[in-house]
């Protein structure tokens, strides 16, 4: 089964394009409670809720030498039917990024993972192979900061670069494999990317803690279907409570935020 017909079917059978960041942060965690126990639970309490799973390896590094087990543990505990999005960012020369690509789908058996543009088309060709698993590519982001080189234009017609990537990325999607990221936190910009690539799986980071606007990230990023969007939300849902109900009150905020965007595709 191919990466976008899994998230479909999980999108589809959960009424769901709510996708939980599993970003655990030793600080923000209830006192007592181990990464792997927090991720077990929060995953147990949200699994019927969800389309996707994206865990940040950032936060996985951090944790030292026991990080990567922890990573492979966590993914390992989801659920077959819900898709993996390894949020890894990575980019290198050729050779390091079939690397990259062999340690993420391979040793880690994500199902989908994120990947930055800026080294070109040979960078990202190691992960196209993988023509069953997913590749989000960097295209607008959704941190302050993004526009400095994102929102440049450039050429004689004036496109930004973030326009010239999402038309390199639909170029390059020979196996319709390839998606976008794009930030709830840019709607215009989001909305210009879902008009231009009607078709193409859009990632949008930022609703929540970021502050983005989800009425319009859903409204500009759906397709025509009132898919191939997926929404991550990160700190909103997996620190609504940082007592014993920590994995209850997870399991409320996914919840209030599936049939917040449920309505907004309704309409």
């Amino acid at each position: 089964m191919s990466f976008i017909e899994k998230l479909l079917n999980a999108a589809r059978k959960n009424g769901s394009l709510v996708c939980v960041g599993l970003d655990p942060d030793p600080s923000q965690m209830p006192e007592g409670v181990s990464v792997l126990e927090f991720n077990k639970a929060i995953i147990d309490a949200t699994a019927g809720l969800v389309c996707a799973y994206k865990p940040n390896f950032a936060f996985y590094e951090a944790l030292g030498a026991d990080g990567f087990e922890i990573l492979k543990a966590t993914i390992d505990y989801i659920p077959d039917g819900i898709p993996v999005i390894g949020d890894a960012k990575r980019s290198d020369i050729g050779n390091t990024a079939r690397a990259y690509a062999r340690a993420i789908f391979e040793e880690l058996g994500c199902d989908a993972a994120t990947v930055n543009p800026y080294l070109g088309y040979d960078t990202i060709e190691p992960f196209m192979q993988y023509e069953d698993r997913g590749i989000f590519i960097l295209c607008r982001t959704s941190n302050p900061g993004a526009a400095d080189f994102q929102g440049l234009r450039l050429g004689d017609n004036a496109s930004t670069l973030f326009e010239i990537v999402a038309k390199k990325a639909e170029l390059w999607n020979e196996y319709g494999n390839i998606g976008l990221v794009v930030g709830a936190t840019c709607p215009e910009e989001l909305k210009l990317i879902r008009q231009q690539h009607p078709d193409m799986l859009l990632l949008i980071p930022g609703i929540g803690a970021q502050g983005g606007d989800l009425e319009k990230a859903v409204r500009y990023g759906v397709d025509s279907c009132g898919e191939k969007a997926i929404i991550n939300s990160s700190r909103q849902i997996i620190y609504a409570s940082k007592g014993k109900d920590f994995a209850a009150a997870a399991a409320f905020a996914a919840a209030q935020l599936r049939d917040r965007i449920n309505g907004y595709r309704n309409k």
